[in-house]
């Protein structure tokens, strides 16, 4: 049976795939645009991929077409990407966007983008619901605009209902931005210790593609204007995730060398998860209005991430491989000498 007809826009992004994937399975009709047109060869061969632009809006207004039942934008931003949308109202019956945890900020006003000033670390409730306060709309840096964009769709009221969906830490395969090499290259290159900030017990909550792409499943069958955060069953430590990771890849357990307080330099001690205070999301209301419950856990999925990591960087220079995380993190990732230095400094 035809639940109805879907639009993806971001179909060939690391969200988008399963995302398709999901909701062809849920029995929609999808039409899943990215600038290349791409497939994934894991969705059912009547899914129909087109090569189109999302920021030409002639070239949007046409992937529409006469209309949709749901539209699912993966690569949203800002008040530009809103108003896009809003001016498809008339021809889509409901929308699911994705946003990001990066809204909020604590109650003295500090958020993701405060993080490398001085005491500019959140200090967020746990857990983190989504009345928390956000950042203020504007079209300066992610969390911002993401805030604008958010603001002025939830304004598009019944015209347009949409559920848009706060992400935390995104992860699975075909990631740019992948976490988990920050373990898996270690694994690959013989590192038999993980130093580790803030005592090995920052929190940053994780949500798998899989599970995203559920509620979105979800939000397309139950259409509303909420927002709603999205988020894994649990939050686990860092310290967690490097034994998960050594599992996962069937190597044995690290030594772990943990350092209260900040990391001793930028290549020694930080992580893609080195936040000083946790970050976890209240996932109540998803539960609530969804009836959400997770497709997967973090370490239940993690095999699949890191075999497809290991794939593709062992023997190549990962910085050629995830460009974009090179340009993001530097030579501080893997400063494997800065490392070695201060662990000898200490009698390691």
């Amino acid at each position: 049976m035809v639940t109805g007809s879907a639009v993806v826009i971001g179909a060939s992004g690391q969200i988008g795939r399963a995302a398709v994937r999901a909701l062809a399975r849920d029995g929609w009709e999808v039409r899943a645009a990215s600038r290349r047109g791409g497939r994934d060869e894991s969705w059912p061969g009547e899914v129909r991929s087109v090569a189109v632009d999302r920021e030409d809006d002639a070239a949007l207004a046409g992937l529409v077409g006469e209309g949709c039942d749901v539209l699912l934008d993966c690569v949203a931003y800002g008040a530009e990407h809103a108003r896009q949308l809003a001016g498809l109202a008339d021809r889509v019956g409901s929308a699911v966007v994705i946003s990001s945890g990066a809204v909020y900020e604590d109650e003295r006003g500090r958020g993701f983008s405060t993080l490398g000033t001085p005491e500019g670390a959140p200090v967020y409730p746990v857990p983190i619901p989504e009345s928390q306060r956000t950042v203020a709309p504007g079209e300066g840096d992610y969390g911002a605009r993401k805030v604008a964009l958010e603001r002025a769709l939830l304004a598009q009221g019944a015209r347009l209902p949409v559920t848009l969906l706060r992400a935390g830490a995104i992860h699975g395969p075909y990631s740019p931005l992948p976490r988990e090499l920050h373990f898996v290259k270690r694994v690959l290159d013989g590192r038999r210790v993980r130093v580790l900030a803030y005592g090995g017990r920052c929190r940053f909550h994780p949500v798998h593609v899989e599970n995203l792409a559920e509620m979105v499943r979800l939000a397309a069958r139950r259409p509303g204007a909420r927002v709603l955060n999205a988020g894994d069953p649990q939050a686990p430590t860092v310290a967690g995730i490097a034994v998960a990771v050594d599992a996962a890849m069937g190597a044995p357990a690290s030594e772990i060398v943990t350092v209260e307080g900040a990391p001793p330099s930028a290549d020694v001690g930080d992580t893609p998860w080195s936040l000083p205070e946790p970050v976890v999301y209240d996932m109540t209301a998803a539960e609530r209005e969804l009836g959400y419950r997770a497709v997967t856990s973090y370490e239940a999925s993690l095999p699949g991430t890191v075999a497809w990591l290991a794939d593709r960087v062992r023997g190549r220079d990962w910085r050629a491989v995830f460009p974009l995380l090179a340009r993001h993190s530097g030579e501080t990732l893997f400063g494997y000498a800065a490392e070695d230095r201060w662990l000898a400094g200490r009698g390691a």
